[in-house]
């Protein structure tokens, strides 16, 4: 999975990060709510949400989130108990409210019931499958397929949207997280992992982007 998370509380944003990426999640940290803006439609499944943060608080981030996705879940953390702020971040959309301070376990929780995909295991062509909980591809004989980092983002993506087309522009956001990449680099990284998949796939949109086919 790929989750944003904004705290900027060093020391706690650190523990979060340590914790998510021992757990296999990518996660992109944020300190400054401005920025975290600007990278809010890079393809996250779980945004994280501290509320006093510089720039813009945590609340009006969830705000905006929400006038573009109502679908991916969002947790607030926070040390405010009041129950007037607690009302206000369930009234614009969060799904959860962690209260400062908690175990990382509680958050690891909140994540995995809210975040994790529904469909946790995609059957492929010729007995291959796909762990989308353990980022796992497994040929048909049953040994396991490695996968770079970059190939699991975008069989991360292409699983997410089985047999939807997904454009150029969302590959490089989902994948690259944001930064500017080329038509080329999108092509040669499909390439790469359709030599480790079953033949067709995944099938070309017209030079527009690509979409995995699945069939229950």
């Amino acid at each position: 999975m790929k989750l944003l998370v904004l705290e900027d509380n060093e020391r706690l944003a650190n523990l979060i990060v340590e914790a998510l990426e021992q757990k296999k999640y990518h996660v992109d940290l944020f300190s400054d709510g401005k920025l975290a803006l600007e990278a809010i439609d890079n393809g996250y499944d779980c945004f994280i949400l501290d509320i006093n943060v510089p720039g813009m608080d945590g609340l009006s981030l969830l705000k905006e989130i929400r006038t573009m996705d109502n679908a991916t879940p969002a947790i607030i953390i926070s040390a405010n108990v009041e129950l007037d702020t607690i009302q206000e971040a369930y009234s614009k959309g969060c799904d959860e409210y962690l209260k400062k301070p908690f175990y990382m376990y509680e958050l690891e929780t909140k994540i995995e019931r809210l975040c994790k995909p529904k469909i946790c295991l995609v059957a492929l062509p010729d007995g291959f499958t796909y762990s989308m909980e353990h980022e796992q591809l497994v040929d048909g004989s049953g040994e396991e397929v490695k996968l770079a980092k970059k190939e699991i983002l975008l069989l991360n993506l292409f699983t997410k949207n089985l047999n939807k087309n997904i454009s150029f522009e969302r590959i490089e956001q989902y994948v690259w997280g944001g930064e500017l990449t080329t038509t080329e680099n999108i092509r040669a990284l499909v390439k790469r992992l359709r030599k480790k998949l079953p033949e067709d796939t995944i099938e070309n949109q017209g030079g527009i982007g690509y979409r995995l086919n699945y069939e229950h």
